[in-house]
């Protein structure tokens, strides 16, 4: 495992002076459980203390750069860049899942691909690199790994919410989200998507779960509608 971590260490760009951080942060708490070490020892410590840095951090990235947002829209806005669909995105982008320690049982029903999963460990992450470097690399990791590609990462959390606007604005019809399909046993299940405009699909969506499968399917109805105009 421990070329495995080197291996995450160069992508990240950040070498650490103590890798047992490292380590630690990638340790779910179904490893620990199963090789029975101390319940501290997993990464859920780790992944309060990054939480608290990415809100300063992300709050400070938009009081700088939205300097008319009233408070209410700045708190909006942060808890959508710092939800656990957009973590777990930039945790894709990394292939995170990858290096998760985890139970052989979370292993085997899809816990690498897990978004509560990923997503607390991109914040394990981040609180590891801030104690094993201190605030500005943990600064730095956030604005090269989190705080990217914003609008697209927006697009895609929020699609479902954005293509509803799109719609009303245009007087287009009703939207509706349709299962086609099921894949997978009970506890590792894959649901397809369409979403309809009126009587046509307009964009179709695979995931995890039903909303996550929507989510990607108006993404794609967006797009579709904007290549259009």
């Amino acid at each position: 495992m421990k070329d495995k971590l080197k291996e995450l260490e160069q992508k990240l760009g950040y070498t650490f002076r103590d890798f047992s951080l490292l380590r630690q942060a990638m340790m779910h708490s179904s490893y620990t459980n199963e090789n029975h070490l101390p319940k501290y020892r997993s990464n859920e410590r780790l992944e309060f203390l990054g939480d608290a840095v990415l809100e300063l951090v992300s709050s400070e990235f938009l009081y700088r750069g939205s300097e008319t947002m009233p408070e209410g829209e700045l708190t909006r806005t942060r808890a959508s860049m710092v939800c656990e669909s957009s973590l777990a995105m930039c945790a894709r982008d990394i292939s995170l899942g990858d290096y998760l320690l985890l139970g052989k049982g979370e292993d085997a029903t899809g816990g690498r691909l897990r978004d509560s999963i990923t997503s607390d460990a991109m914040e394990a992450l981040i609180g590891a690199v801030y104690l094993d470097g201190g605030f500005t690399n943990a600064k730095e990791f956030i604005y090269r790994f989190v705080l990217t590609d914003l609008e697209d990462k927006k697009l895609f959390y929020d699609s479902k919410t954005i293509l509803q606007e799109m719609v009303q604005a245009e007087k287009a019809g009703e939207i509706a989200y349709r299962v086609v399909k099921t894949e997978g046993p009970d506890h590792s299940k894959s649901f397809y998507v369409e979403v309809l405009i009126g009587d046509c699909v307009y964009g179709e969506g695979k995931g995890r779960t039903k909303k996550a499968a929507e989510q990607q399917a108006a993404y794609h109805a967006i797009l579709d509608l904007r290549r259009q105009k």
